[in-house]
């Protein structure tokens, strides 16, 4: 009785591109491969990057997360627990470790700045004093924490 009750026709193809749309698709660019670390934890690929640079990465790390926690973390329990001597020391801690984690960049990057004037220098000596800041150029003392 329909013209459309017939098997093919009426029907559209849904999910399906047409030869017409395969030849104006774009190929899809390959990723280029990347060097990552080894499966197995042990950070062989880890070897590449300088030892200061690497330490004082996972240095600056560990204080950022410290600060976000305890910023985030000290506000709620004054809040929410009405801890209200344990949240604001909570909240001190997380401002404190994040001028740790500003200290430990600027110390790496005075060191790695050190390093590239001077060529023939170690760039993980700093000061003799066993303090995490290399000396100032100017010979003036490095900040106290």
């Amino acid at each position: 009785m329909f013209s459309l009750d017939e098997d093919d026709e009426g029907e559209i193809s849904v999910g399906e591109s047409s030869d017409a749309e395969r030849e104006m698709t774009p190929d899809i660019p390959k990723a280029p491969s990347v060097k990552t670390f080894d499966d197995d934890g042990d950070f062989e690929g880890a070897s590449d990057v300088d030892s200061g640079t690497l330490r004082a990465f996972v240095v600056a790390v560990v204080y950022a997360n410290a600060a976000v926690l305890l910023v985030a973390l000290g506000p709620m329990v004054w809040f929410f627990e009405g801890w209200s001597r344990i949240g604001p020391v909570l909240f001190v801690a997380g401002l404190l470790a994040g001028v740790r984690t500003y200290q430990t960049y600027r110390s790496w990057k005075r060191s790695k700045d050190a390093a590239e004037s001077d060529p023939g220098g170690d760039a993980d000596s700093g000061d003799e004093s066993g303090s995490d800041y290399p000396a100032d150029p100017d010979g003036s003392s490095p900040p106290e924490a």
